[in-house]
């Protein structure tokens, strides 16, 4: 009797289990419209794009069309879809449009997959350029009366879900990681003034911050405050620099950001040049202070907003505090779009001004490496080309 064994010891099982996890990656975007009213009339059919923006490996595009996309509507609607911007073939995801309210009552109007039951399941998009949205998003008579439309301008936020799948055999023993909140947690020490040994005097107002925490930011905070001989120097007037600016700049060195409000009340800014605005004053200082990534930052802010009026002073700018990425972008914009307008007198001669040549510049006595000289050399060769053409 003793020597029977059981049938778990004659037959040995090892147990394995697995777990098949179907979810979404989540990303939302938010597309502000400036000049709204400006766009109708563009044609039916016709859309403004967001720039792209990037949820669970592929690329996605709002689609705002103020005359409509179908044309039996006769421009009565306004159309906003969601395009798939990158390569990709059926690729299900879960979509949010969301027209926002800006009276501050939070009467958003919301278009949403999510937390509802869906009988066909998520969304399918085919291929590169497949859309999901409406055609009547919204009647158009009524919206330009809404509180969804404040100072010619509309905020649309858009949410994608990408459908992903996964097996999971180790989840419930993995350990996971948050996101770096190291910005948030410096900011508060800017916010709250904790441990802070140094005070600048900008035009009156007082910014407390950390030596330490500029040092490490900024070579010429660096020099200043600590390779200093002096020990005292607990309180910098600030001379040259504005305070909101002085501010929106300390907030970058905290945090790696700027804030929403910044940017956009520098897209909106109703100053005649760019070196008026909030951004074109943080890039001097970003200069001023050797502070290269906000430097770039704002370069990379301010060439969203080229146009043929703007280019020849954003040049000048760029020129002025070696901004090298946006004054090539300047150069780029500015042959491209002068060649198209044969070279326009007005720009021509604001540019020659701009770039510090004189009347006769053309006979010799300008500057021969010249912003304008490399302007002027690339537009020549483009009309050039054009002449050749026809």
């Amino acid at each position: 009797m003793g020597d029977e064994l059981t049938s778990n010891s004659r037959f040995p099982s090892s147990r394995t289990s697995s777990r098949s996890v179907i979810e979404t990656v989540n990303g939302s975007h938010k597309f502000v419209i400036h000049g709204y009213s400006l766009a109708k009339g563009m044609g039916i059919g016709k859309h403004i794009a967001s720039e792209r923006f990037t949820v669970g490996g592929y690329e996605w595009a709002i689609y705002f069309y103020p005359d409509g996309k179908n044309p039996e509507d006769n421009a009565t609607y306004v159309s906003v879809f969601i395009a798939l911007a990158s390569e990709g073939t059926d690729v299900r995801a879960l979509f949010e449009l969301t027209l926002l309210d800006q009276s501050g009552k939070g009467k958003h109007k919301v278009h949403s997959h999510f937390e509802r039951s869906l009988e066909s399941g998520p969304y399918a998009l085919k291929y590169r350029g497949s859309m999901w949205g409406y055609k009547r998003f919204f009647r158009r008579a009524m919206l330009e009366t809404s509180d969804f439309l404040k100072d010619d301008c509309l905020k649309i936020n858009c949410t994608v879900g990408v459908v992903v799948s996964s097996v999971d055999c180790s989840k419930s023993l993995s350990i996971q990681v948050p996101d770096s909140d190291i910005g948030a947690q410096f900011g508060s020490l800017l916010e709250n003034g904790e441990g802070s040994d140094v005070v600048f005097d900008v035009a009156g107002q007082k910014f407390h911050a950390h030596k330490l925490v500029l040092a490490a930011r900024s070579p010429v905070f660096q020099a200043e405050l600590l390779d200093c001989l002096v020990e005292d120097k607990n309180e910098i007037i600030v001379t040259d620099v504005e305070p909101k600016v002085f501010q929106a700049m300390l907030h970058f060195i905290y945090k790696d950001s700027l804030t929403e409000d910044d940017l956009v009340a520098s897209s909106s800014s109703s100053v005649s040049t760019v070196s008026d605005t909030l951004l074109g004053k943080l890039l001097v200082a970003a200069d001023k202070y050797a502070l290269d990534r906000l430097k770039l930052t704002c370069e990379s802010y301010i060439c969203k907003h080229l146009s043929v009026n703007s280019v020849s002073e954003t040049l000048a700018l760029a020129d002025q505090y070696n901004a090298v990425d946006l004054k090539a972008v300047c150069l780029k914009f500015a042959a491209e779009n002068l060649a198209v307008d044969m070279l326009n007198r007005r720009c021509n001669r604001i540019l020659k001004i701009v770039a510090g040549c004189d009347e006769d510049c053309s006979s010799g006595g300008g500057k021969s490496l010249s912003v304008w000289g490399q302007l002027s050399d690339g537009a020549a060769m483009d009309e050039e080309r054009l002449r050749q053409q026809t």
